[in-house]
């Protein structure tokens, strides 16, 4: 089988083209291979700089420690409120006059309770010649001995405004 000279010159000339092509796509070809080292080398942190990886990793270590921070901060404010709901925070006081011939209502009963009802009353009942003192202890909203009116009506004042 012999080939005629236009048969060889028209496989010459797509030899000629596969050739260029194939150059061509070994120019595209080494670009990105060059650009994809240069891109490399951003990641691996050349010329003194840490690597993308390394910064990575480290920002990922801070935020784990953060973390672990704002659950440290989320059971305190858990143990505060625990601890706010049984401070003595409620408090209601009632002035008045305990005896008919004096003025200026400078007796007063006095509840302070928490969150859940539990406190104390204080009563002073202030006279010409002496002044007195009571307390009386609170439970669940209920008083342990019987409460005076003035007593009464401190302590209902907190619970209507219990939670």
């Amino acid at each position: 089988m012999s080939l005629d000279a236009s048969s060889t010159s028209l496989v010459a000339l797509i030899a000629a083209v596969i050739a260029v092509l194939g150059l061509a796509l070994a120019v595209v070809l080494a670009a990105r291979v060059a650009r994809m080292r240069r891109d490399y080398r951003v990641l691996q942190g050349s010329d003194g700089r840490e690597s993308f990886v390394e910064v990575v990793a480290r920002k990922a270590e801070e935020v784990k420690e953060l973390r672990a921070e704002v659950e440290d901060l989320a059971q305190e404010l858990r143990q505060t409120r625990e601890d706010l709901a049984q401070a003595l925070r409620h408090v209601s006081v009632v002035r008045y006059d305990a005896f008919g011939d004096m003025g200026g209502r400078m007796s007063f009963s006095a509840a302070l309770t928490d969150d859940h009802g539990d406190g104390v009353v204080i009563t002073t009942i202030h006279a010409r010649a002496e002044s007195r003192t009571y307390i009386k202890g609170v439970r669940r909203g209920e008083a342990e001995v019987l409460l005076s009116p003035e007593e009464d009506q401190a302590l209902s004042e907190i619970l209507r405004s219990l939670p």
